[in-house]
């Protein structure tokens, strides 16, 4: 007697284990491929960059301080040569049979009579001694001493009036009186002044100068320390504007960043003396350097000067560095046709 139930052969036991066994885990998905960011061709820091830096802001501060220096003993020297332009000074002589009040107003209205004069101010008492209180003390009396008194005339700078011909009709009606046109001291002030600006601007100069050479010799030599990265750079294939044009933006960094902070100092230095000075303006200190130097502040010129000193400096740099690295690029091109032109291509 057969049994019915059917018999389970090795097939029927596979398909059922392989019914029976977990699915197989699908297959792992490779790692998307990350690309690593490119870095900079040149260090963003190193030792010579950092140097670098500091010598740019120090020449940087030095020739915004001369430029500084100049514009200020400019427009001193314009100032002073203005106000002495702009008036002329009777002086009167004291004499016993002369009433000195008298002739002080006579001076004034003779002076006043000529075509060019805008106004007349005697010098009294109280402010002729504050005027010789430095040399003779205070408390002077000037009735008691045979002192000069003066009438101030205020002048059209534009039209003058005619000096010879009011210094012969003051002669002749006062004979104690003597007409000082300030044309001599005006002519020393200005020739004192030019001078003065001649020299400030020779300094200026020589900074500038000595400026140049100091970013060129340092880019040259910070430069130097990254020729290995040129030459790999030449030798994979990369056309020499491309590596000058990274070495340029690398120091166009470090050019704007030294220029700028020495600009600011030389700027904030100007500002703080200027600050100063306008706080200890009643001190006799104050006083005589403010009448012998002027204000300490450039005003808005000297500032946009200071900038653009800033500007030409970063332009110095970056064009150094690119001149720099395309002749280095020559003579690793010199030295690759020639190899025996080793010694003679300069370092």
């Amino acid at each position: 007697m057969t049994d019915p139930r059917p018999r389970r052969t090795a097939s029927n036991a596979g398909a059922s284990q392989a019914r029976q066994a977990p699915a197989a885990p699908a297959e792992r998905k490779r790692p998307e491929m990350r690309v690593r960011p490119t870095g900079p061709i040149v260090p963003s820091s190193n030792i010579q960059g950092n140097a670098l830096i500091v010598v740019i802001a120090i020449m940087a501060f030095l020739a915004c301080l001369t430029l500084g220096a100049v514009s200020m003993v400019r427009s001193t020297a314009a100032s002073w040569e203005s106000q002495i332009s702009r008036e002329i000074t009777i002086q009167i002589k004291p004499d016993d049979n002369l009433d000195m009040e008298k002739a002080l107003a006579s001076a004034r209205d003779i002076a006043l009579s000529f075509v060019g004069t805008k106004s007349g101010q005697i010098v009294d008492e109280a402010a002729t001694a504050r005027l010789l209180e430095p040399w003779l003390g205070a408390g002077l009396d000037i009735k008691e001493l045979p002192v000069p008194r003066l009438v101030i005339i205020t002048i059209d700078e534009t039209h003058p009036p005619d000096f010879e011909a009011m210094r012969a009709l003051l002669k002749a009606q006062i004979p104690q009186a003597t007409l000082d046109d300030h044309r001599t001291w005006v002519d020393r002030l200005v020739s004192m002044a030019h001078t003065t600006v001649l020299i400030g601007t020779g300094v200026l100069l020589l900074v500038f100068t000595a400026m140049v050479l100091t970013v060129v010799f340092a880019t040259r030599g910070a430069l130097s320390g990254n020729r290995h990265i040129v030459e790999v750079l030449h030798f994979v294939g990369a056309e020499s504007t491309f590596v000058a044009n990274e070495f340029q933006k690398h120091f166009l960094k470090i050019s704007l960043k030294g220029s700028g902070a020495g600009s600011a100092l030389a700027a904030l230095f100007f500002a703080t003396a200027g600050l100063l000075q306008s706080h200890t303006i009643a001190t006799p200190q104050t006083d005589q350097a403010t009448a012998l130097f002027g204000t300490f502040s450039v005003g808005a010129l000297g500032y946009v000067g200071i900038l653009a000193t800033m500007i030409i400096i970063a332009l110095l740099t970056t064009l150094t560095a690119r001149f720099t690295v395309m002749h280095t690029i020559y003579e690793i091109d010199l030295i690759r046709s020639d190899p025996g032109r080793t010694d003679s291509v300069p370092n």
